[in-house]
């Protein structure tokens, strides 16, 4: 599709495999992607153990990125549950992402990614009493410089939060204002929640904004779904080639509410859906 400038407003990125090397790989791969962020994994995304991290690769990456002018986003492990009604659940969790945020800072990140996780057995009361404690814990001595954003998910196996409605509660039950959110917006097709309508659409993010405070979205992943809405099935799809579709997605770029936060394509197609994504945003800023 070829490279199209962002507007101002949002920076477009993606995230960017670092198989290999973050910095062997993960930099050439950000530059033939044409990205203006990035998101990467510093650990092993389906196990347990804490990211390990030399230094001298840590300080290369957050110079190349630093003269770049990359934004740069870690996302913590699948596995990690900060709901579970398992209390060891809980404390790995608890000790992997304080591992992932010491180590986003060592790279120059701004902020860490970790999905809002499940009750497990449905209890949700329950789990929501058990999040503000277990917050706590990760926060406690963290960098000042990373931002721990929450990400709802599609909606499936008890999940703790999917829909605007729901993130606002999660927030309201961690009690912690630096904690924010990442929305992805295939989670949120799946969820329910109509992208599309704008009108309703910006309604529920003043809504949140109003349940949780202003300014608790820090990042948005930017992908196309599989599945029709409502679906509660977490599969992306190329951007404009879902059932999202390019009403939804260019109606995230133009929300007054989301200005200036960076957009993530998690897609395997990552530097046509750059292109594509900076296309919707310039749309977006033309009033299209």
């Amino acid at each position: 599709m070829g490279s199209v400038e962002s507007a101002v407003g949002h920076p477009v990125g993606a995230h960017v495999p670092v198989a290999g090397g973050l910095v062997k790989r993960g930099i050439p791969n950000a530059v033939a992607f044409e990205v203006e962020a990035l998101q990467v994994f510093i650990g092993s995304p389906r196990g347990w153990a804490p990211p390990r991290l030399d230094q001298d690769v840590a300080d290369d990456f957050r110079e190349q990125c630093a003269a770049r002018g990359w934004p740069v986003y870690v996302h913590a492990a699948y596995l990690l549950n900060l709901a579970s009604p398992v209390a060891e659940t809980v404390n790995r969790s608890v000790e992997n992402l304080r591992v992932a945020m010491a180590s986003a800072e060592r790279i120059g990140a701004a902020g860490v990614v970790v999905h809002a996780g499940s009750s497990i057995d449905g209890d949700r009361a329950a789990a929501l009493k058990r999040l503000a404690p277990a917050f706590r814990a990760v926060l406690d001595d963290a960098p000042p410089s990373v931002r721990l954003l929450v990400e709802p998910t599609a909606g499936g196996a008890n999940s703790m939060a999917s829909t605007l409605v729901s993130a606002g509660e999660y927030l309201q039950a961690v009690g912690i204002a630096e904690v924010g959110l990442c929305l992805d917006t295939c989670h949120m097709h799946a969820a329910g929640e109509l992208l599309s309508d704008r009108d309703g659409f910006e309604a529920s993010l003043e809504a949140l904004s109003a349940a949780a405070g202003p300014g608790r979205v820090g990042l948005v992943h930017y992908n196309d779904s599989k599945d029709p809405r409502d679906s509660r099935r977490d599969r992306h799809e190329a951007l404009g080639e879902g059932l999202l579709g390019d009403d939804g997605l260019r109606a995230v770029a133009a929300s007054p509410a989301l200005a200036g936060i960076p957009l993530i394509v998690e897609t395997a197609t990552q530097a046509r859906d750059v292109a594509h994504a900076k296309r919707l945003v310039s749309e977006a800023a033309s009033g299209r």
